[in-house]
């Protein structure tokens, strides 16, 4: 019998491109977890090169896998400085909210 090979499903395999990552984390946001967010910037991180983001942030590499691991909500110090190294900016836009 052929055994079938598998591996652990992880995002960052999946975003080759700026506008696979861009849409990603505007959904994620969307959703509004920070749990998610984390995990998220943790993905993109990957796809880029965590060694070099850690060098960007001045954060430990294993500080950044803790953090950005999505066991967990990122501290938000940790959250922008890792955005801004990752070239990510976010913009605010008012919404109608129910009466």
């Amino acid at each position: 019998m052929n055994k079938i090979k598998t591996r652990v499903f992880d995002t960052a395999n999946y975003l080759g491109s700026e506008e696979d990552i861009t849409e990603y984390l505007r959904q994620v946001i969307e959703e509004g977890d920070p749990i998610e967010l984390g995990a998220a910037l943790g993905a993109i991180a990957r796809t880029r090169g965590m060694a070099q983001l850690a060098r960007d942030t001045g954060l430990s590499r294993e500080s950044l896998y803790k953090s950005l691991s999505g066991e967990r909500a990122p501290r938000s110090d940790t959250l922008f400085r890792v955005m801004k190294a990752l070239g990510i900016k976010l913009t605010l836009q008012t919404v109608s909210l129910p009466a």
